[in-house]
């Protein structure tokens, strides 16, 4: 039979949630961030998700909206995955055509899309028309099997706090804006407002507040790194990142080490982090830290103007 594409609907989230752990376990997406992103995504991110059905039941899933946090206009995002025991029945194919369709309903000009590295998953995608970028890897880091080096020294006048402990999180802000100008990466993020941060990064369910690290002296975040978990036995770091002015002093490395060694404390087992290739520094940092390759993904953008 085949796949009828439509809009997701709130009952079908923990069908889309078992997809993504079947097709992607290293992105660590919860039945409780999905409830989430459907209402609580930024009004300019315009998020919608489609949904492939087989026979009653949810095969696959497209992701959809804009790159609101870059200043360049026209960019937005399509991501796909189809349960790996559905592929091959055109699922994937109909909801690339669907999530276009938005996407060029929206006024998006070019469309970028993660891929897996695998021969399948980047051959469907080049043969409908998407230019290869950049590669992520992502890690894995086993808490109760790995030891964790000695803590680094920090500079004078630099402690340590859990973001919770800031009494406002507006410097946290300044320091993910300021850091996240030159990430690696095909698109420049640093465009959001401090009222679309606080909706899609502060206020999301599975930010761990308490794990998320920060370095700070004088009243200002020098370096930090976001913490997200599933509640259960599983972290994943978000991003992690040093002023500008700040680097090289080791504070990456200082506020994921203590984030971790605190997150093997409350009993999590599996963390999971994610770098573009070329970011040497952060992949150098994590392996230090005992971090290990389990996949990787690519990048691709295709032009949606003609």
């Amino acid at each position: 039979m085949a796949p009828v594409v439509r809009p997701l609907r709130p009952s079908d989230v923990p069908a889309v949630a078992e997809v993504l752990a079947a097709a992607a376990p290293y992105q660590m997406i919860t039945e409780e961030w999905l409830g989430w992103r459907l209402t609580g995504a930024p009004a300019a991110e315009r998020f919608g998700v489609l949904v492939a059905e087989s026979a009653g039941r949810v095969v696959g899933e497209a992701r959809t909206g804009l790159l609101h946090e870059s200043a360049d206009p026209g960019l937005g995002f399509a991501n796909i995955s189809v349960h790996p025991q559905w592929r091959g029945g055109g699922a994937g194919t109909a909801l690339l055509v669907a999530a276009e369709r938005r996407l060029a309903g929206l006024g998006v000009l070019a469309a970028y899309a993660k891929v897996a590295d695998d021969p399948a998953s980047t051959g469907f995608a080049e043969r409908r028309g998407y230019r290869r970028g950049r590669r992520a890897e992502f890690l894995l880091l086993d808490l109760a099997e790995a030891e964790l080096p000695p803590a680094p020294a920090l500079p004078a006048g630099v402690r340590l706090l859990a973001a919770a402990e800031l009494p406002d999180p507006h410097p946290l802000y300044l320091a993910d804006l300021d850091a996240s100008r030159d990430e690696p990466g095909e698109v420049t993020m640093d465009e959001i407002s401090y009222a679309d941060w606080r909706t899609a990064y502060w206020e999301r369910p599975d930010l761990d507040r308490d794990l998320t690290t920060v370095a700070v002296r004088d009243g200002e975040v020098l370096a930090f790194g976001f913490a997200l978990t599933d509640g259960r036995t599983r972290y994943r770091s978000g991003m992690t990142g040093t002023r500008r002015g700040h680097r090289g002093r080791g504070l990456a490395r200082a506020v994921k080490h203590r984030s971790l060694s605190r997150a093997r404390a409350a009993g999590l087992r599996y963390a999971y982090t994610s770098n573009d290739a070329g970011n040497v520094p952060m992949l150098t940092l994590n392996r230090g830290l005992g971090y290990r390759p389990v996949a990787a993904e690519w990048r691709y953008l295709r032009d949606l103007s003609g």
